[in-house]
C-alpha cells in the first residue's frame, strides 16, 4: 500500500489519512504470509457455513451452459486429434495408403465404420456451427434468451444433419 501511496504522491495527489485508509484497508498486513491469509479465508468460510462456489449442485443445467462446455470440449478434442495425427504422420513409418489398407484389413463392418465417421464428423460440424453462432454474438446479435435457446437447437440440428450426411458419403 505504501507503493500505491507513493505513486499518488509522485503525481502530486495528496491523500488524506481517511482516503489512504479506505484505499489500503483490504491489503494484507506485511507480517502475514500467503498461507496464513489463505487459512484465515477458509476458516472464516467454514465458520460461516458458506458453500464452496461455484458448485455443480447449485446451478440448474441449461442448454446454453451445456453447449458452452461442449464447444470447449470439442475444440480441445479437435486440437488434440489434429496434433496427434500430425505427429503420427511425421513419426510412424509408411504412408497414408499403408494405414488405409490396414484399416480395411480389420474387417470391422459398415456399422462400426459409420459410427467412427460420425464420431469424427459430429465434433467438427458442431464446433464449426457453434463457432459461427459465437461470431454472431461477437457482432452483438442473438443475446436475448429465446434467441440463445433457438440458435442452440439450430446448431444441434444442423450438426446432426451434417454429420449424418458426411457418414453417408
Amino acid at each position: 500500500c505504501f507503493l500505491f501511496f507513493r505513486t499518488f504522491a509522485r503525481r502530486g495527489v495528496c491523500l488524506s489519512k481517511p482516503h489512504y485508509n479506505a484505499l489500503c484497508r483490504h491489503v494484507a498486513p506485511m507480517g502475514s504470509t500467503a498461507k496464513e491469509e489463505m487459512d484465515k479465508f477458509w476458516s472464516k468460510n467454514t465458520r460461516l457455513n458458506r458453500p464452496v462456489s461455484p458448485h455443480v449442485t447449485i446451478y440448474k443445467w441449461s442448454v446454453p451452459m451445456m453447449m458452452s462446455i461442449t464447444h470447449r470440449g470439442t475444440g480441445i478434442a479437435l486440437s488434440g486429434a489434429i496434433s496427434a495425427f500430425a505427429v503420427a504422420a511425421l513419426v510412424l513409418p509408411g504412408n497414408y495408403s499403408y494405414y488405409l489398407d490396414l484399416i480395411h484389413s480389420l474387417s470391422v463392418g459398415p456399422y462400426l465404420i459409420g459410427l467412427a465417421k460420425f464420431g469424427i464428423a459430429f465434433p467438427l460440424s458442431y464446433h464449426t456451427y457453434n463457432g459461427i453462432r459465437h461470431l454472431c454474438w461477437d457482432i452483438g446479435k442473438g443475446f436475448k434468451i429465446p434467441d440463445v435457446y433457438r440458435t442452440g437447437y439450430i446448431v444441434l440440428g444442423l450438426s446432426i444433419i451434417t454429420s449424418l450426411a458426411l457418414v453417408v458419403m
